[in-house]
């Protein structure tokens, strides 16, 4: 008997070709990162919460002191004080905000509320200065309600959408401002830069972190 010796040969694992991702799988993570981008970015508000109540606080206080001067010059520095004063705890809220958020201050939603509040603030030092010495006091606070508001709405449309309607409102109180009795000029800034400060800083506090 003949044997047929056969070689045998071991077998090669055949090569197996990795695919590379599919597109929509790598659209997908785009996206993905793109959203969680847009998330982080939008849990900061730029409208501090409870720094606004503290500025509402202050203005309250402002208000009270204000109704007791004799003098439209002295009534003026007092808001003119005031002012100040808000500037500063909303500006060191704003930073105590983004840092805690972990985003710059002078970047994204921050600049954005800025530049959007920066135009009307501007127009409103200058139109009170021309008010003043043209004796036209009486519509100062009107005017400051109606600017400050339309810079909260232009300025909030980079934001959550509570921060417009509080600019909306200040607009409303600015409005009516204009047309009630010089004796009302306190009760209508105690309303917007206080009560109004107060009761939207708290739902932006609860709502979207201080």
């Amino acid at each position: 008997m003949i044997c047929v010796m056969a070689s045998i040969h071991p077998l090669r694992p055949r090569l197996v070709k990795e695919e590379p991702p599919a597109l929509h799988t790598r659209a997908m993570d785009n996206l993905r990162f793109i959203r969680e981008t847009m998330e982080r970015a939008s849990s900061f508000t730029a409208v501090p919460g409870w720094g606004g109540v503290v500025m509402g606080v202050s203005a309250l206080c402002a208000a009270y002191i204000a109704a007791q001067q004799i003098t439209v010059k002295a009534w003026l520095l007092t808001w003119m004080i005031e002012g100040l004063i808000a500037f500063m705890i909303g500006g060191w809220a704003m930073d105590r905000k983004a840092r805690a958020a972990e985003l710059p201050l002078l970047s994204g939603p921050g600049r954005k509320f800025a530049l959007g509040l920066a135009p009307p603030v501007f127009v409103g030092a200058l139109l009170t200065i021309v008010l003043y010495r043209t004796t036209g006091t009486s519509v100062i606070p009107g005017m400051w309600l109606l600017l400050y508001g339309t810079g909260v709405v232009t300025g909030g449309m980079f934001s959550v959408g509570i921060v417009p309607i509080m600019g909306l409102c200040f607009m409303t109180l600015g409005a009516l401002a204009l047309f009630f009795p010089p004796a009302w000029v306190n009760i209508f800034m105690a309303l917007g830069f206080g009560v109004l400060h107060i009761i939207f800083g708290i739902i932006i506090a609860r709502r979207h972190g201080g």
